[in-house]
C-alpha cells in the first residue's frame, strides 16, 4: 500500500465518489445496491492489500483478520476486532460509520509499520445494513449474527419499493438461505472495539479529541400504518374524505408531547405514502417512530402513550435496551489514552449489539465540532482523526499484545 492509502483520510478520499448523490452531496449508501457492492469490494481490495485475509459469516459481515482466529480461540486467546459499517442512512454524511472502518484499516497499517506482532488474531470488521435505511431495522448485520434477530425476520423486511432482503439478497447474486446466527464467528472474537464519529457535542467544547464510550440509550422503532380512501383532492368534500394524512399528523403530535412529558426524544422520520400523488388523498400511510431516551421504563412508556392518543395500535419493528459497555474495559481504556473523557450516546451501533450478546466491546469516539450527523455537513477535523487512528492503535496495541 502506499502511504496515502494507509491514512485515514487517504481511504476515506478512495471511497468519496461512491453512492454521493448529486443533488445534496450526501451519501446514499444503502445495504445489497450497486453502492454497497462497491464499498465491499472495496474494503476487501484495501484488507488484501494490508496483507490481511478476508472472510464473510453467515451474514454478509466481512471480517478481515491478522493471524489465524481459529487457532488463537483454540489456544484460549479469541481474537481482538474494530471496525464499523460503510452503509449509510439516506442522503448522509461522509463519516458516520466509514470512519470506523477507514481508521481500523490506517491504525492496522500503523501496527504493521512499526514492527508489532499480535499475540492474538487481530481483526476489523465492515458490518453489513447498520443503518437500515432500506429495510427499516438498525444494525441488521449484527442483529442477525447474534441471534437478536432470526434470519427468517431480516429475510421478510421490505424496502420501500417493496423489496423483500431475501429478493435483494438474490439480485445481488448471494444465496439467503445461508443467513442466520453465526455461534463460529462469535467465537472468534475476545473484545470488540469500534471507533465512530461522535453523534453529538459533547466533545465540541473542549480539549479532547477522543473519548470511550459507556453506554447506548435504549432505542426502538414502531411503524403505525393509517388506512384511508383514495379520491380526487379538488373534487371531494371535506366532510366526505377519509384521508389519513390526519392521522399521521396526529402521531407526529402525540409523539413530540408524549417524549416531551418523558424526557425522550422522538422523531417520525419516514413516511410512505399511497399513491403518494399530488393531486390524490391517500388510501394509505405509513409512519416510522424512532424513540430514544436514557430511562428505559420512560422510552418503554413514550408509544403506549402515543397509541392511547391516537387510539391505534403501533407494529415494533426493533427495540434494543438499555446497552452498558464493559465498565472495567472502558475506564482502563480511558486511562490508557490519558484520562479521556467517558460518554454515552443516544446512538445505535453495532457494538451495542455485539455487547448485548455477550461479547466484551468498547467505543472510541471522534470529535464533532459541530455534532451534526445524519446529513452532508457531518464533518471530523483531520486532526481529530488521525488523533483517533492514533487512540485505536494504542488501544489494539494494548488488547492484542
Amino acid at each position: 500500500m502506499t502511504r496515502a492509502r494507509t491514512t485515514v483520510g487517504g481511504l476515506l478520499a478512495e471511497i468519496a465518489a461512491i453512492g454521493r448523490a448529486a443533488d445534496s452531496g450526501g451519501y446514499r449508501r444503502f445495504a445489497w445496491t450497486r453502492a454497497d457492492a462497491d464499498l465491499r469490494e472495496w474494503f476487501a481490495g484495501s484488507a488484501t492489500a494490508l496483507g490481511l485475509d478476508v472472510t464473510e459469516d453467515r451474514v454478509g459481515n466481512q471480517w478481515a483478520w491478522w493471524g489465524d482466529p481459529d487457532a488463537s480461540a483454540a489456544a484460549g486467546r479469541p481474537g481482538v476486532v474494530t471496525g464499523s459499517h460503510l452503509d449509510s442512512v439516506p442522503d448522509g454524511g461522509a463519516f458516520d460509520g466509514p470512519l470506523g472502518v477507514a481508521s481500523s484499516l490506517a491504525a492496522v497499517a500503523a501496527l504493521k509499520a512499526e514492527g508489532f506482532v499480535p499475540g492474538r488474531a487481530l481483526g476489523v470488521a465492515n458490518f453489513v445494513d447498520e443503518e437500515g435505511a432500506r429495510f427499516g431495522v438498525a444494525c441488521a448485520g449484527s442483529r442477525v449474527l447474534t441471534g437478536a434477530m432470526t434470519a427468517d425476520h431480516a429475510l421478510g423486511l421490505t424496502d420501500a419499493d417493496g423489496t423483500t432482503m431475501a429478493d435483494a439478497l438474490r439480485s445481488a447474486g448471494r444465496e439467503p438461505g445461508v443467513m442466520g446466527r453465526d455461534d463460529e464467528t462469535l467465537a472468534r472474537i475476545g473484545t470488540f472495539v469500534e471507533l465512530h464519529i461522535e453523534q453529538g457535542r459533547h466533545l465540541g467544547d473542549t480539549p479532547w479529541p477522543v473519548a470511550v464510550g459507556s453506554a447506548i440509550w435504549p432505542h426502538g422503532r414502531w411503524r403505525f400504518d393509517f388506512a384511508g380512501e383514495a379520491n380526487h383532492a379538488g373534487t371531494t368534500r371535506l366532510a366526505d374524505r377519509r384521508d389519513p394524512m390526519l392521522d399521521l399528523a396526529a402521531l407526529i403530535q402525540a409523539a413530540r408531547r408524549s417524549a416531551e412529558e418523558l424526557g425522550c426524544v422522538a422523531t417520525v422520520g419516514k413516511v410512505r405514502v399511497l399513491p403518494n400523488g399530488v393531486n390524490a388523498i391517500p388510501s394509505a400511510v405509513s409512519g416510522w417512530l424512532d424513540a430514544r431516551g436514557p430511562d428505559e421504563a420512560a422510552v418503554r412508556r413514550l408509544v403506549p402513550s402515543v397509541e392511547a392518543a391516537l387510539g391505534h395500535p403501533a407494529v415494533t419493528e426493533s427495540f434494543t435496551a438499555d446497552t452498558r459497555f464493559d465498565a472495567d474495559l472502558a475506564a482502563g481504556l480511558a486511562d490508557l489514552l490519558g484520562g479521556v473523557p467517558v460518554i454515552g450516546t443516544g446512538a445505535g451501533h453495532d457494538a451495542g449489539i455485539l455487547s448485548t450478546a455477550g461479547v466484551r466491546s468498547a467505543m472510541l469516539f471522534v470529535r464533532n465540532p459541530t455534532g451534526v450527523s445524519h446529513s452532508p455537513a457531518e464533518h471530523a477535523g483531520d486532526d481529530d482523526c488521525e488523533a483517533g487512528v492514533g487512540a485505536l492503535a494504542t488501544v489494539l496495541r494494548s488488547l492484542a499484545g
